[in-house]
């Protein structure tokens, strides 16, 4: 990372009336949270996630599914916001208008003061009734059980709750994702953190500021598809990079 191209972002920060901060698990990855790319430890280690992540196994086994949410739940609950999070958080309070999207099903994001990111897969703290769709409320604070373990029943009309994430199969929120569009598509800046840019139809975002004309800094280790887009592409980990550029 250049500090030529540390200011030049800081610059485009500074001048940006409209901003958008769009994250992946690259960012969550910094605090402890493993990506579906890692390898389960512990009695997991014998599932594939993407085969635990669909409609299919909730209905052929809610409880091994629920246990295994429940089991992530409780690992987020574990980890803090990482200084990505929070430098963040911090552009977004200087910025006058902004907007968080984020791919991720965690809450760190809010944890580290950003106000209502908008996520685009779910969220592992928004349960809902697998039936009747209605939200769901469920204690915080469970430990980190691994294993079977039965989902509550909706208060509502007893069917059990699910998870209220976007599981492989199932389409996004149609209302986070059409505000996830309106924002990127009207934003000065999109700051793209952590993600690989290639998991569709999220990965469009960024591709709509392009666009439109709206200037673009991506933050990850390694190169992917957005280089070609990005006016200035910082490689480096999130939690070293943006620190940095929130503090020029």
């Amino acid at each position: 990372m250049r500090d030529t191209d540390l200011r030049e972002a800081a610059d485009l920060i500074d001048r940006a009336g409209r901003i958008v901060i769009f994250t992946g698990a690259g960012v969550s990855a910094e605090s402890g949270i493993p990506t579906f790319r890692d390898a389960l430890s512990g009695l997991w280690e014998q599932f594939d996630p993407r085969r635990l992540a669909t409609p299919e196994a909730f209905g052929d086994d809610p409880a091994l599914v629920w246990g295994w949410y429940e089991w992530r739940r409780a690992a987020v609950q574990q980890v803090e916001p990482n200084a990505g999070h929070r430098a963040l958080a911090v552009i977004e309070q200087r910025a006058p208008e902004c907007v968080v999207v984020t791919q991720n099903v965690d809450d760190l994001h809010e944890r580290a003061g950003s106000k209502e990111p908008i996520h685009l897969h779910g969220s592992l703290f928004a349960p809902r009734c697998s039936a009747c769709g209605r939200p769901a409320t469920v204690a915080n604070g469970a430990p980190a059980v691994e294993g079977r373990v039965p989902p509550p029943p909706c208060d509502h009309c007893g069917a059990p709750i699910r998870p209220g994430v976007v599981w492989f199969g199932e389409a996004l929120p149609a209302d986070a994702f059409e505000a996830a569009v309106a924002a990127a598509a009207n934003c000065d800046l999109l700051i793209t953190v952590g993600t690989s840019a290639v998991v569709f139809p999220a990965a469009e975002i960024p591709q709509v500021t392009a666009r439109m004309g709206g200037a673009m800094i991506q933050v990850n280790p390694e190169p992917t598809p957005l280089d070609a887009v990005a006016r200035v592409n910082l490689h480096g980990p999130a939690a070293e990079v943006l620190p940095a550029l929130a503090a020029v």
